[in-house]
């Protein structure tokens, strides 16, 4: 969807995240091992170190790994150093931006591997404070936004008059929407790994506990809570959709790509309001007829052939 002129940075920095994500996420690996080889991936992006990285651990055809990582994703890591190769022939200042945005991406993959890593079977582990949970949707996701805002800064609108200060908090604001709303449908299945986003300071004043969750019938008391950052995560979309129309008309691509996961976040909220967000037998996801329809109506938006307002309408109400 995006222009030419960004998609390679763009791109590549996805492609490197995603990287550093299935080093973080291969389960089988030990976790100082995966914390040491995250951090050789680091050093290599940001040209602190220039040795190839032994990631045969990750790439090997075996069943314990194959479990773990996608072919996709086993043949992203075999060619890593091909990734690394293509940042050196970016320009200085979208290398930079590259480096910075990964730095602070695989500061999140290791405090998250850090914090929970080490989990010991049955146990439920969670983050303190709701300060934490948005410096780690921050660290994530947030920088996102704020490297995609740097990025169309440099490259598409720096003449055309668009306020990059605003569109620098707005589009941090939407990555940590995005990641807020993951960690609310994915609340069931990261349980069931040990580990809870929820603050367990919030689930106390509850008369709540991390393990309390697995429960499901417990829901209407955890609701309160739940919806409380149903409405945080919402609340950042809203800045996300600030930021598409912040957009300057020249970059409709841009635009069409910011409009959708935000049109798919919001439907996501609705349904996490109507269902049971804890019973880990009926998953909420959105389906794809409505990522189909999103796909259409974002378009036709764009081109000025339909109204925003009334889209994000029928991506909350279905109307």
């Amino acid at each position: 969807m995006l222009p030419e002129v960004i998609r390679p940075q763009i791109g590549l920095a996805y492609l490197l995240a995603r990287a550093t994500d299935t080093v973080a996420d291969t389960d089988v690996v030990p976790v100082e091992d995966r914390l040491a080889t995250l951090e050789g991936l680091r050093r290599r992006i940001l040209g602190d170190e220039t040795q190839s990285l032994d990631l045969h651990v990750y790439v090997e055809d075996s069943s314990q790994v194959a479990g773990s990582a996608s072919p996709a994703e086993r043949a992203l890591l075999s060619r890593i150093a091909d990734a690394i190769s293509l940042l050196r022939s970016f320009s200085p200042d979208d290398q930079r931006r590259i480096q910075e945005v990964m730095n602070v991406i695989t500061s999140g993959q290791e405090l998250d591997l850090r914090r929970f890593g080490n989990v010991e079977p049955g146990a439920i582990l969670s983050l303190n404070t709701s300060a934490e949970l948005d410096d780690y949707t921050y660290r994530v996701a947030g920088c996102v936004g704020e490297f995609w805002t740097r990025t169309c800064d440099a490259h598409l609108f720096s003449s055309q008059g668009w306020h990059v200060a605003g569109q620098l908090r707005d589009g941090i604001r939407f990555g940590k929407g995005l990641q807020l709303v993951n960690i609310l449908r994915d609340l069931p299945k990261d349980l069931r790994s040990g580990r809870c986003y929820l603050p367990s300071s919030e689930l106390k004043e509850l008369g709540l506990e991390p393990a309390s969750l697995i429960n499901s019938t417990i829901y209407p008391r955890l609701r309160p809570l739940y919806d409380q950052y149903l409405s945080r995560a919402e609340s950042h979309l809203e800045a996300g959709w600030n930021y598409v129309q912040g957009i300057p008309n020249g970059g409709r691509r841009v635009k069409f790509g910011c409009a959708l996961p935000i049109l798919i976040g919001f439907r996501t909220i609705a349904l996490l309001r109507r269902g049971n967000p804890l019973d880990a037998s009926r998953r909420i996801k959105v389906n794809r007829a409505f990522v189909r329809g999103a796909l259409w109506r974002s378009f036709f938006a764009v081109w000025g052939l339909g109204d925003w307002n009334r889209l994000k309408t029928w991506a909350r109400e279905g109307a």
